[in-house]
């Protein structure tokens, strides 16, 4: 079956507008700070956010809020109105990277590396902080999942225990570390932050899909 088209908003990035292909979005957004952006099936109702902006868009299109977190455990199923994350890493590169995904939808929120020198516990953390933050900037009252109880220990804890030492090539991962760190001891936060149950739920939504 040909995979329906879709049409990218970019409303903060390198270049703002409606595109017509990810890669070209991507290119737009990857690495960007604060990049804004959304997909959707039909070319009017991109051109149609665009000109309306992000706030205005997400002021009248608010995200739904999540079922009651007691379904969760009555149901055995994951909330799929959720933000889940997820980080990649090469054992031969030592190259990571993560990303955070809509659980339901599987719709890319963000998406930052690749970085040089990390480990996975590392972007899994740094992809957590990042959800966390991205969640609380834009007021989205939904849960967090990560398939990675070290990530959410450290979380929790606020430090993390990684063996990496710093080297010339991942400057800019222990920047990162230090930044979430920080933003963790000076950020309160509701998010409920939940544990991905692979074994029955499969593979977590923001999978790179590279195992």
């Amino acid at each position: 079956m040909a995979q329906k088209k879709k049409y990218y908003v970019v409303w903060t990035g390198r270049t703002c507008g409606v595109f017509e292909d990810w890669n070209t979005c991507k290119s737009l957004i990857e690495n960007f700070e604060g990049a804004k952006y959304k997909s959707f099936e039909m070319p009017h109702e991109a051109e149609l956010a665009y000109k309306m902006g992000h706030a205005e868009y997400y002021k009248r299109h608010p995200v739904k809020k999540q079922p009651a977190l007691s379904a969760l455990g009555k149901s055995g199923k994951p909330i799929l109105d959720s933000l889940s994350v997820d980080a990649a890493w090469n054992s031969v590169t030592k190259v990571m990277e993560y990303q955070g995904v809509h659980t339901d939808t599987h719709e890319l929120w963000f998406r930052k590396g690749p970085f040089e020198g990390a480990s996975n516990n590392i972007g899994e953390f740094l992809a957590l902080v990042h959800g966390l933050a991205f969640l609380k900037e834009y007021n989205f009252k939904l849960p967090i999942y990560s398939d990675s109880i070290t990530a959410i220990a450290w979380v929790r804890n606020k430090k993390t225990k990684s063996i990496i030492l710093p080297t010339d090539k991942n400057i800019e991962v222990f920047d990162l570390i230090e930044r979430a760190e920080q933003w963790l001891l000076r950020n309160s936060y509701t998010t409920p932050v939940f544990k991905w149950n692979t074994v029955d739920w499969g593979e977590i939504p923001a999978d790179f899909g590279r195992k």
